[in-house]
């Protein structure tokens, strides 16, 4: 557990025994709470020593320029990155005139617990002052998965061994200073921002205080607002006082042992690009009255039944092996708080737990975090598809300013605009256009939404197949070709007809004339005519796949296996991630993957290659996937149990399972990988589980792995909730709900009720060789247990 000992394997909980300061920016993203609109990392309730402080609201960003040693048509000329907002979660406490801190006094017991279910964050701390006065300090944290504004926290204080004067001060802490940033060349750690936020407002009352600003550069405006509940004893004293940058409530009392300070802290966030400063400081006002109104036992209460139902709809139990339970459960938590409220935002790459991609949102939410919320928690997955077309109108200037029909929707941005100042891997990378309209197909197919597909689908379908219909072309056989473009392994780039794009755009154009067909007034409105949906429909009949005869594999690429291949041997451990140590030039011109690019088209559309190209594409990419990437793991999870390799899935599951709780990209410091998160679910449910999903009918194949004796999952399909549950023998459905739904278990067709579960035989698989990776690039092989 990222190389802590002191984090203990439970099934619901991570539990952290022991304070280590080596770990500290790493458990603060562990330990951050989220619910898609709010993010607070773990950072200590005194505010230091830290890693790296965080407070961030979901599309709360700055601008920043992007620098280029030469100008270049169509290049965006300003970048956007998430900023460390208004700190609502500091309580620093001194005993007599010692502040607490962790590096000073004696600190005989520090203990943190994230406990899933209840969705909260507790801290129990024994602390001998250097005055040597012993105190116990206890806080519990959450975020609001019910009250979208509210950050909630209690914070106790006890002294242990005398009397003490005690002085808890609350604080609001807008810019924040943050560590120096080292010089990096990792693409992957955000720009720094130096205090982006301007004081427009700041006022102060008894226990509550507000304080209001906005961006100096991006013009949005926020407020943050607190108010307590305190109780002390006869003697506690209360004031406030405010500045531009601060607001602080002050808190005192003299106790005794057995006696106890309890302050009760609800903070209110809210922002926008246009509301007044008034409206905002009333939004948050409002906000903090509700919740005082529930109170805190009442905020709780309703933070357990929002995971209660959660868990029962999306919990995957895992029996044989106790850490990877943990993990999973661990990973839903954490997908589920980078998503839940974010209602009209995006859906960042490491949630709203840290900094890191400067808190862009990608390609991955489509690909790999949408099926997780399509299939337990669809109204967020449709809430993620709306910020896709709330920017459709920047999508569409894009493509206009690039020559292109339709809409060029961003590689990486906050707020709609492009923010790739690197077109190889960024605006060339056009597949996640297609991404988008297939999350769109898959959450239409499972939910049966047909409101959302006429209000939002048609838009997105039409205007992605017409870019692909811009970009593409006949060549001189009658073959539709996609050149230069890069697909999703960005070890290469400028390709001609990558394969996953190829595919993904012949779904595209199938789906934006299927779905004309259902809304043909839609259509009408957008200018669709006939002739369009034909020519959609003949590009995706005429979509040309590569094929190398001479290797009987598919290249990812027209020509790629025609590239020479990378020397892994001359490759020493410390020299990965590539990009860091070999210049793009080299890398692409060489076979050597990033993360899956082949495979990826592969799982996504087992029906355009046959059980024999399957494992022969596999077993060839296998071998020159170097997995530079946390996107890696859980596809290559999918692939290894459809073709046969049971032992090689379950350990690419466990390393997407395990990706942040051991820290195995080395960088968990600036935020979690919320798609490697995603990817969990994916690798049991697709891989393991077999599951595919043909729209009035679900596949299953389910196989068990040897580390393993049971595991079970859910998933909600057109409002019906189906159980799965597997062994090494048999698998069982069974619906939670009342109803009817057809799926087959491995090709035989069946009608699972909620009146009596259906159990059949497993068939029983001889293990094949596995395939090799590049040295040392291979999974952690996963002890049974």
């Amino acid at each position: 557990m990222i190389e802590h000992p002191w984090i203990s394997v439970e099934p619901w909980a991570i539990h952290e025994t022991a304070l280590s300061l080596e770990h500290l920016a790493q458990t603060e993203s562990v330990f951050a709470l989220s619910n898609g609109h709010i993010g607070v990392r773990g950072n200590l309730d005194e505010g230091e020593p830290h890693g790296l402080p965080g407070t961030y609201l979901n599309g709360m960003y700055e601008l920043h320029p992007l620098p280029y040693a030469e100008a270049s048509y169509g290049a965006p000329e300003s970048g956007q990155t998430i900023i460390n907002v208004t700190d609502g979660k500091i309580l620093r406490l001194l005993v007599g005139d010692e502040p607490f801190d962790v590096r000073y006094g004696e600190l005989r017991a520090h203990d943190r617990l994230l406990d899933l279910r209840a969705g909260t964050l507790r801290r129990t701390v024994e602390w001998v002052s250097p005055a040597h006065r012993a105190m116990r300090v206890t806080s519990t944290r959450f975020v609001s998965f019910t009250h979208r504004a509210i950050v909630g926290i209690a914070y106790e204080v006890e002294p242990l061994d005398g009397p003490a004067d005690i002085v808890v001060q609350s604080e609001l802490v807008a810019n924040e200073p943050l560590p120096l940033p080292l010089i990096s060349k990792d693409p992957r750690v955000a720009a720094a921002i130096d205090s982006p936020l301007e004081s427009e407002e700041h006022l102060c009352s008894e226990l509550a205080a507000v304080l209001v600003h906005k961006t100096r550069g991006s013009g949005l405006r926020m407020a943050a607002a607190m108010n307590h509940l305190a109780s002390g004893t006869p003697r506690m004293h209360t004031a406030s006082e405010t500045s531009a940058d601060s607001a602080r409530l002050v808190v005192t009392d003299v106790l005794q042992p057995g006696q106890q300070l309890r302050l009760v802290k609800f903070v209110a966030y809210g922002w926008s690009e246009s509301r007044t400063v008034p409206a905002l400081r009333d939004q948050v006002a409002a906000a903090l009255a509700a919740a005082r109104q529930t109170g805190w036992d009442g905020l709780l209460a309703e933070q357990r039944s929002y995971l209660d139902d959660f868990w029962a709809r999306a919990d995957i139990e895992i029996e044989g092996d106790a850490e990877l339970q943990q993990a999973m459960r661990f990973a839903l938590f954490q997908v589920l708080s980078a998503c839940a409220r974010a209602e009209g935002r995006g859906i960042p790459a490491k949630g709203l737990t840290g900094s890191g991609y400067d808190g862009h949102s990608f390609w991955d939410s489509e690909t790999f975090v949408m099926p997780v919320l399509t299939y337990t928690i669809p109204s967020a997955a449709a809430d993620a598809l709306r910020w896709r077309h709330s920017i459709l109108p920047d999508a569409s200037a894009r493509a206009q300013a690039l020559g292109h029909r339709g809409a060029a929707f961003p590689w990486r941005t906050i707020h709609g605009e492009e923010c790739s100042g690197y077109w190889p891997a960024g605006t060339a990378a056009f597949h996640v256009n297609a991404d988008i309209a297939a999350a769109v197909i898959q959450y239409v197919r499972a939910t049966g939404d047909d409101r959302f597909d006429r209000d939002v689908g048609v838009d997105l379908l039409v205007q992605t197949a017409r870019l692909w219909g811009s970009l593409g072309h006949y060549d001189l056989q009658g073959h539709f070709r996609i050149d230069g473009v890069t697909g999703p392994d960005e070890y290469s780039a400028l390709a001609d007809n990558n394969v996953y794009t190829n595919l993904m755009a012949r779904r595209n154009f199938v789906g934006a004339a299927a779905v004309c067909e259902r809304h043909q007034d839609k259509a009408r409105e957008l200018g669709v005519t006939p002739d369009e949906m034909a020519s959609w429909r003949a590009a995706a009949d005429r979509m040309l796949i590569p094929y190398d005869e001479r290797l009987g594999i598919h290249p990812q690429a027209e020509r790629f296996t025609d590239h020479e291949i990378w020397d892994f041997a001359a490759t020493r451990p410390d020299q990965y991630p590539l990009l860091l140590h070999f210049p793009y030039f080299d890398i692409y011109r060489k076979q050597v993957v990033k993360q899956p690019d082949l495979v990826l088209a592969m799982a996504r559309f087992p029906e355009a290659f046959t059980p024999e190209q399957r494992t022969r594409n596999f077993d060839y990419y296998e071998r020159i996937t170097v997995r530079d990437s946390s996107l890696s793991a859980c596809t290559q999870a999918v692939l290894a149990a459809e073709v046969g390799h049971l032992r090689l899935a379950f350990d690419y599951t466990a390393e997407a399972t395990l990706m942040d709780l051991q820290d195995l990209e080395h960088n968990v410091r600036d935020g979690l990988h919320i798609a490697s998160l995603s990817g969990a679910w994916i690798a049991f449910v697709f891989g393991l589980g077999g599951m595919k999903d043909h729209g009035d009918c679900l596949e299953f194949s389910p196989k068990l792995p040897d580390g393993l004796t049971r595991f079970s999952f859910s998933i909600t399909h057109r409002q019906q909730c189906l159980h799965v549950n597997v062994t090494g023998q048999t698998a069982t459905y069974v619906l939670w709900n009342p109803g009817t739904l057809r799926i087959t278990h491995y090709g035989e067709s069946l009608f699972v009720t909620d009146a009596a579960a259906i159990v059949r035989p497993i068939p029983q698989v001889s293990p094949r060789e596995p395939p090799t990776q590049p040295p040392g690039r291979g999974p952690r092989r996963r002890s049974p247990g």
